[in-house]
């Protein structure tokens, strides 16, 4: 769709650089980007004129950690489904974030460049994507999805978990796996450096890649313009990662303040995802999930809030995430919530659209409202800093969602 002329009156402005939403404000929208902010009356001959009512008209929101492709909480159930259906079922997820105002996700894992242009080209609805390819784990880390009575890697092409993950072993062996990463259209490579709760085999606090192929990962994407993200619970693990040049730490539930010091010095950003857990303890069990990976869910629980507050103390900013894989994506807003026990309403806002906006590295272009930034915009009936619950429900308080200047949902005229 082409993005029209459009002009928001009678709103209540949040730019989340603001400590509070303000009145009086008109923006102006034409193609696909903010062309004018004011707190005057904005002239625009033949815009499409919205009235907000008094409603809160604020930036997208921004998820830096979700999983398209891991359509089944269940992992190993993927290795009997086609590509065809897990793509067709990834279609559905996309749809409903965007629906819940998330206009901007960035996959740490599993979708590719074919997902990325059927979004980009409106074959299929969903937020702007910037995709990871296939996350990268040494044999036998939290990425090797083989069952233990599983020989070589099954084929790509007729098994769905095979498809959305990768091994590689050595120096060489990393370098190869990144560049073939690049090579489909990763916009930033993801590397696993400990173990996992959803993985079988390892051990939570496992030391995951040697520092010189972690290293060679981070030159690599470095030399392509790209990033390395990496999944990581133990202070050992983060200070592996951030020494060797990772940029984003992903989870980091049982950092520590050395290693939170250490990620501030070197300017690294951590995207926390505190609601795959509770949902998994909630959930887990019925849907699949074994008593050890269970287990490990309740210790990266405990120290879930924590996180939080250690990265506060030491200047470490903190991006939101979700992590949610399957039947659980549809509690991606409830991170608000979570997060609201040790976190004020407009600092976990600030992480769900400026900080997630470095992270991707869109600053000024997302998560703020200003000329020149891309019309990503969502209005919500009432002001989310006094009620987050305005976030729940699936997008049922959001009653308009535009993204590039494109109106996915308009329940105001």
């Amino acid at each position: 769709m082409i993005a029209a002329t459009t002009l928001y009156r009678n709103s209540s402005l949040l730019d989340p650089r603001w400590d509070e939403a303000r009145r009086g404000y008109e923006v102006l929208v034409e193609g696909g980007v903010i062309r004018e902010v004011s707190d005057k009356p904005v002239k625009a001959s033949g815009a499409r004129v919205v009235d907000c009512g008094g409603r809160t008209l604020m930036p997208g929101l921004i998820d830096c950690h979700v999983h398209i492709y891991l359509v089944e909480l269940g992992l190993h159930r993927l290795e009997s489904m086609p590509l065809t259906l897990m793509a067709a079922k990834a279609s559905v997820l996309l749809k409903a974030m965007l629906d819940r105002g998330f206009t901007t996700v960035r996959d740490t894992g599993g979708a590719d460049w074919g997902i990325k242009e059927a979004v980009d080209s409106g074959v299929i609805a969903g937020p702007r994507l910037f995709i990871s390819g296939r996350p990268i784990s040494m044999t036998g880390g939290h990425g090797d999805s083989r069952r233990r009575t599983a020989g070589d890697e099954p084929c790509k092409c007729c098994n769905a978990l095979s498809f959305v993950l990768e091994t590689a072993d050595g120096v060489d062996g990393v370098r190869k796996a990144v560049r073939e990463q690049m090579r489909q259209g990763a916009d930033q490579i993801k590397i696993f450096v400990s173990g996992g709760v959803a993985s079988p085999w390892d051990p939570l606090d496992s030391l995951q890649y040697s520092e010189v192929e972690i290293a060679a990962a981070t030159e690599e994407a470095h030399n392509f313009g790209r990033y390395v993200l990496a999944h990581a619970y133990t202070p050992e693990a983060i200070t592996r990662a951030v020494r060797n040049g990772v940029r984003t730490i992903e989870h980091g539930n049982l950092i520590d303040a050395t290693s939170a010091q250490l990620m501030a010095e070197r300017k690294s950003l951590m995207v926390a995802n505190l609601i795959a857990y509770y949902a998994m303890r909630e959930r887990g069990r019925s849907l699949g999930l074994s008593a050890d990976m269970l287990a490990k869910n309740e210790i990266v629980i405990d120290g879930g809030l924590k996180s939080l507050e250690i990265c506060k103390r030491a200047g470490v900013p903190v991006a939101y995430g979700s992590d949610l894989l399957g039947q659980l994506q549809v509690d991606q807003s409830r991170e608000f919530l979570l997060r609201s026990e040790v976190l004020k309403p407009i600092e976990i806002v600030r992480q769900a659209t400026l900080v997630g906006a470095d992270v991707v590295r869109q600053t000024g272009k997302l998560g703020v409202i200003e000329a020149g930034a891309h019309a990503d915009l969502i209005v919500v009936d009432g002001d989310p800093l006094k009620d987050l619950g305005l976030f729940q429900d699936q997008g049922k308080h959001l009653r308009a969602i535009m993204k590039a200047g494109v109106f996915h949902k308009n329940e105001l005229n």
